[in-house]
Order: C-alpha cells, then sequence, then structure tokens
C-alpha cells in the first residue's frame, strides 16, 4: 500500500483529503503543525507521496519541502491559497513537483496524486548492474563480470539490494531498512544491517574501505550510488 503524508492546517480540507486518499487505496498520515510536520520528516519516514499546504503555523510548507530535499527526492505536491505565479515558482524552486491552488477540485487533486505517485516506480528490475557485478533478482546470483565468480545470495541479501536499488541516490533510515526487509515481526539489531553492508563492500566495491556505492551515513543509515 503506497503511503501519502498530508501537512494542512485546515481539519476540514485535511479529513476530506484523507478520507479520499484512502477511499483511492493510499495508507495517509496527517499533521496539522508545521513544526510537527518538520519533527517527523526528521526521522527520514518513508512516503510515496509529500501534500503540503504552503501557510502552516510553526514552519511553512516551502521551508519543510527544503527540509525534505535535503534527504530524499519523494514527490512533492504544494496546496494553497496562494496561487500567484511568483508563489508558484517559489514552490517549485525549494523542490516541489506541482502546485495547486486554492479552492480546488477533488478530480483534479486525485488525477494529481495518480500521477505524482508514480513519478518514483521504477520496473522490478531482474538484472542490475552494481559496478563489475551483475545481480540476477530471479536467479539470485551476483556474476562478476572480469573474474567470472558467481556467487549465491540469500532471499533476504536480494531483497536489500532491491531496497537499495529502489531508493538509489536517497538516505535510508536503519528504521526503514529493518521494517522493509525484516519486517515488523522481527527483532534484529542495526548491527545486522552494518553486517550486510560490510559483506556487500567486499562483493561489490574495488576498495571496500572507500565504498562507491554502499555509503554509511553517520547516525542514520546508508545510501546507495551506481
Amino acid at each position: 500500500m503506497q503511503k501519502v503524508c498530508v501537512v494542512e492546517d485546515e481539519n476540514s480540507i485535511a479529513e476530506m483529503i484523507r478520507m479520499n486518499l484512502e477511499l483511492e487505496g493510499f495508507e495517509v498520515m496527517h499533521f496539522d503543525h508545521g513544526m510537527m510536520a518538520s519533527e517527523h520528516f526528521s526521522q527520514l519516514p518513508e512516503y510515496d507521496l509529500i501534500i503540503l499546504d504552503v501557510m502552516l503555523p510553526g514552519v511553512n510548507g516551502v521551508e519543510l519541502c527544503r527540509q525534505i530535499r535535503e534527504n530524499s527526492q519523494v514527490p512533492v505536491l504544494f496546496l494553497s491559497a496562494k496561487g500567484t505565479t511568483s508563489d508558484r515558482i517559489e514552490g517549485l524552486k525549494a523542490g516541489g513537483n506541482d502546485y495547486l491552488p486554492k479552492p480546488f477540485d477533488l478530480e483534479e487533486l486525485l488525477l494529481r496524486v495518480g500521477v505524482l505517485t508514480n513519478i518514483n516506480k521504477k520496473e522490478t528490475a531482474e538484472v542490475v548492474q552494481i559496478g563489475k557485478c551483475e545481480v540476477n533478482f530471479k536467479t539470485f546470483l551476483i556474476t562478476n563480470s572480469d573474474s567470472g565468480e558467481v556467487i549465491n545470495l540469500s532471499k533476504k541479501e536480494v531483497s536489500l539490494i532491491q531496497l537499495f536499488h529502489e531508493k538509489e541516490g536517497e538516505v535510508i533510515a536503519r528504521s526503514e531498512i529493518l521494517d522493509r526487509v525484516w519486517g515488523k515481526d522481527q527483532f534484529p539489531t542495526t548491527r545486522t544491517i552494518d553486517n550486510y553492508i560490510l559483506n556487500f563492500r567486499k562483493v561489490f566495491e574495488d576498495d571496500p574501505k572507500h565504498p562507491k556505492h554502499f555509503h554509511s551515513i553517520r547516525g542514520v543509515g546508508y545510501k546507495f550510488t551506481k
């Protein structure tokens, strides 16, 4: 189920958006104060779309968008009674993907949500190239194109590499990795992830001590780049 975060201080509008998004099959989180949303986003939660009102108490929507863009490329849709060209430009320059002036038509909102939640969807790849290695998600095999060495992967290793591929270039919190790969019913430690990353570096990196693909982000988690 795709997740949407709505930051809107007008509760009647927020409730209308929440109800209709849930009818469309989305899981919805709502905040009515900019400072609360800012604290939440600092924990690097995972969303498929964030809907931001511009005029919020505490921290306005434009500043929230700038904060989000420090760590994530999740699509952002602005909602605002301020609908002038300069207002829209400010929102887009801050990193927003779309800008819908209030009052808005519900059908138009849902159409824009549909478009934006598909922006970052990648087709499920069967084969991914990481450095000199080819990862086959169907056969659970890694093949080194230089040495010809073939390595078998476990299901957890495949799931972890798929997550990194999906979130390429983004910082992924350890808590998100644990939820996505191990699930909420298992309780591994964050050290478990660290051990997987160390093994990946031995396989994929030319110099494991100076990684080009699997990067540690101190105090947060990891980032993957090809």
